[in-house]
């Protein structure tokens, strides 16, 4: 299997085109201070990936900012100090202003050279506007979890991924997930027979971050640790 085999590339994007773990941690730097407890990096994703985890199980039909901001308020009390309103609405709001990796932009302008690019997240619609402008191409198709009414890895927004793509005559035999989370993209990809590249952005760093631990099946077709590696294996191949 080539990268060649593929004319079209579904994206996560929080975590494989935008740096969400760092945009988290700027957009928590209130809170911690008010917690004033010495938290690590590691253990705030953790806490933050957990109380996230459980929420979008719980109410998959919620907006991601809104989500966010009960994520807050559940850290705030697990951090022993009182939920702020107007602090967890602005946490929620956060989105757009979440990095993106630094070599996100080069790189999908290289690739929608070769192919269609479709965005695939666990996001609404319009923090997903906000965050547009910070990834340097249109894409093809963009399917949010508001779109859809679940977050990933609810078997759903791959299922709801297939269908659209097929309404628009792409098979999944072309199509290669990539996404950082083995948890919430690759899993799920595996079970409706997607092919997939792990790029691996945590490759330096130790446990899952702010995702999940993956259930130990889990496979992908291509790992690269960066989307730059992507595209340079990508142009090896020409």
């Amino acid at each position: 299997m080539q990268l060649t085999d593929f004319s079209v590339l579904t994206f996560d994007c929080y975590g494989t085109l935008i740096d969400w773990e760092s945009g988290i941690i700027t957009a928590l730097q209130p809170l911690m201070t008010r917690a004033g407890k010495a938290l690590t990096r590691k253990a705030v994703l953790a806490t933050f990936g957990q109380h996230e985890t459980q929420l979008e199980r719980a109410h998959p039909a919620m907006r991601y900012s809104e989500l966010l901001a009960r994520v807050h308020d559940e850290l705030a009390s697990a951090w022993g100090v009182m939920p702020d309103a107007a602090e967890s609405q602005r946490f929620g709001a956060s989105v757009g202003d979440w990095p993106a990796f630094a070599d996100t932009v080069a790189a999908l302008r290289y690739l929608k050279q070769h192919y269609k690019l479709v965005i695939l997240s666990n996001i609404d619609r319009d923090s997903f506007r906000a965050t547009s402008p910070r990834l340097g191409v249109a894409f093809d198709a963009v399917y949010t979890a508001e779109d859809i009414g679940s977050y990933k890895p609810d078997p759903r927004n791959f299922v709801y991924l297939v269908e659209h793509l097929a309404a628009m005559g792409i098979d999944k035999s072309v199509t290669l997930h990539t996404a950082q989370s083995l948890f919430h993209d690759h899993a799920p990809a595996n079970d409706v027979g997607l092919a997939s590249a792990w790029i691996d952005r945590r490759h330096d760093a130790s446990g899952w971050g702010a995702t999940a631990a993956p259930r130990a099946d889990v496979h992908y077709n291509f790992r690269f640790i960066s989307l730059a590696e992507m595209m340079d294996a990508h142009r090896a191949s020409m």
